[in-house]
């Protein structure tokens, strides 16, 4: 007896394709924690200043005051550099492509962009200069509040943020969930809890970053947003370009900017263990 299967005709069926996916990318917390300069373009460099202090000195009746210097110095230096990457298309492919290529292509751009300045301004934490705290072991509160003290100590305003990696943020949520022992107050362990599961613990918003990466020590940071700065000096454009001679298209995306630290002594880095929880 002959049966009718599906396998019969298996190769006659064409193939349904969804969407192509993008690549996952990090949403790209840094840039809104840092100070923000896109007030010029050009090449030139950005320079700060810092004063000197002031010594109040007791003094007696009749005793003439003596002036001291106050005269600014240079402190930090962002200089630009232009980025960019592109995407050259055929006619062919463009004619043919299944997806919506050149929407997917100028997406793509775009969130490598975001990535690439999020990634830079997270791996400035190593610079700050208000401190280190941690070690090789697991973050804990301790190093939390530890580097909190030290930015107090450095009489940094607030308001602060703190930024880690995923696993350092992993390591705080697992004191204080279920089974541990914050607290002897429950009302304040479900406080701390419930605070710390929205993001804010002390009145410091903590913020993931998966830009940091994992590892066996990685760097986290607490910081007043001065410690850093961006300075966009011309701000990302996409240009397509005719290439007759290829028949094609080239996606051209650039931008131009500087990144560094800002007030490195208004920063306090958190280094420890970065590894991944499983």
């Amino acid at each position: 007896m002959a049966f009718n299967t599906y396998s019969d005709i298996s190769s006659f069926v064409n193939t349904v394709w969804e969407d192509s996916m993008l690549v996952l990318r990090e949403q790209g917390p840094m840039l809104g924690l840092v100070t923000n300069f896109a007030d010029r373009s050009g090449m030139a460099v950005r320079t700060n200043a810092a004063y000197g202090t002031a010594t109040i000195n007791q003094i007696g009746e009749a005793d003439d005051l003596a002036s001291q210097a106050f005269t600014p110095s240079t402190d930090q230096t962002l200089t630009p550099y232009e980025y960019g990457a592109q995407f050259f298309m055929t006619d062919q492919r463009l004619e043919s492509d299944i997806y919506a290529v050149r929407q997917d292509a100028t997406m793509e751009l775009g969130g490598a962009y975001g990535e690439k300045v999020d990634g830079l301004l997270a791996g400035l934490f190593s610079s700050f200069t208000g401190g280190s705290i941690g070690g090789t072991t697991l973050m804990t509160w301790n190093t939390f509040f530890g580097a909190e003290t030290l930015l107090r100590i450095a009489k940094v305003p607030k308001p602060y943020v703190c930024v880690l990696s995923p696993a350092q943020y992993y390591s705080l949520g697992t004191q204080i969930g279920p089974g541990n022992t914050v607290t002897n107050s429950p009302q304040l362990q479900d406080e701390f809890a419930r605070q710390f599961a929205v993001g804010n613990v002390g009145g410091i918003d903590i913020v993931i970053d998966a830009n940091i990466g994992t590892g066996v020590a990685v760097y986290g940071g607490m910081f007043n947003r001065n410690a850093l700065a961006f300075d966009v000096r011309r701000a990302p454009r996409l240009e397509p370009e005719r290439d007759s001679s290829r028949r094609g298209w080239e996606l051209n995306f650039s931008s131009v900017f500087a990144y560094g630290v800002w007030r490195p002594a208004q920063g306090v880095y958190i280094y420890t263990s970065g590894s991944a929880p499983i």
